[in-house]
């Protein structure tokens, strides 16, 4: 890969936006959040050394997460930020300064593009991927803030059913940090419909040295939050996205008013 010198752009004006914005005006309370919505590559970076088929698995991206969210997003009337860039260029959703942040190693997969990456070339994937997305996150949170427009932050992320060869059991897993209050609701709605195995913090968990968003956007302006992780293979296809587009509609708000009638 080339290095890109200091202070030259990482992308190029006919290149997509660090973030895109789906229903900007939506009128709920929810604001859903989508750190690793794509799979995208900037010119400037190449293949970062990996084959074609390594690009479309998840040690890219989300798979099928940024397409629930725009239906999820639809039936709230809920704003959408996502970003559409391979989080191997770099992961927003973590610490921007931390190792993990542009990882050398996903998984058993070595990532040739970011072996000994000069630190112009680190510079520019947090000044014009990272930086933009959040600072949108911000914007908005700013804006909704000023005008003491109630909020609730949804990240949403879908995870393997094999990690490293081991099978994992959930459908859905439930994920926070020091506030459970949301999550906690969430997880029992999720539990009683019946059929679905539900992660209390499974198969990740949210802290403030491997996660951004949360803590940062959620946590720290004390907004209620959650972070939603849905298996890939549920949301493999039109069928599977609609149904947990209705289900988390559905639930989300029913969570709200919970919410709502505890504070």
């Amino acid at each position: 890969m080339k290095s890109i010198a200091t202070g030259a752009p990482l992308l190029h004006a006919d290149e997509l936006p660090a973030c895109q914005v789906h229903y900007e005006h939506g009128r709920s309370a929810f604001l859903l959040v989508c750190d690793h919505g794509g799979n995208r590559l900037p010119r400037a970076v190449g293949g970062l050394g990996l084959d074609a088929a390594e690009l479309e698995r998840h040690i890219a991206w989300d798979i099928g997460a940024a397409a629930l969210a725009v239906k999820l997003a639809q039936k709230l009337d809920a704003c959408l930020i996502v970003q559409p860039y391979s989080r191997l260029v770099i992961d927003c959703n973590r610490p921007p300064l931390s190792a993990a942040a542009i990882a050398s190693q996903s998984e058993a997969t070595v990532i040739p593009g970011n072996l000994d990456l000069a630190s112009a070339d680190a510079a520019a994937r947090r000044r014009e991927i990272f930086a933009p997305y959040h600072d949108r996150i911000t914007a908005e949170l700013d804006a909704r803030a000023a005008a003491h427009q109630p909020t609730i932050l949804v990240a949403l992320h879908s995870f393997t059913p094999v990690y490293l060869n081991e099978h994992r059991p959930w459908q859905a897993g439930v994920l926070y940090h020091r506030d459970a209050r949301l999550g906690h609701i969430l997880l029992d709605l999720l539990r009683a419909e019946g059929g679905l195995v539900v992660g209390d913090n499974q198969p990740y968990s949210i802290d403030d040295e491997t996660d951004y968003t949360i803590p940062i956007h959620g946590e720290q302006r004390a907004l209620p939050h959650v972070a939603l992780e849905i298996r890939q293979d549920l949301l493999a296809d039109e069928t599977g996205l609609a149904i947990w587009a209705e289900r988390l509609a559905r639930l989300l708000g029913r969570a709200e008013l919970l919410f709502n009638e505890v504070l």
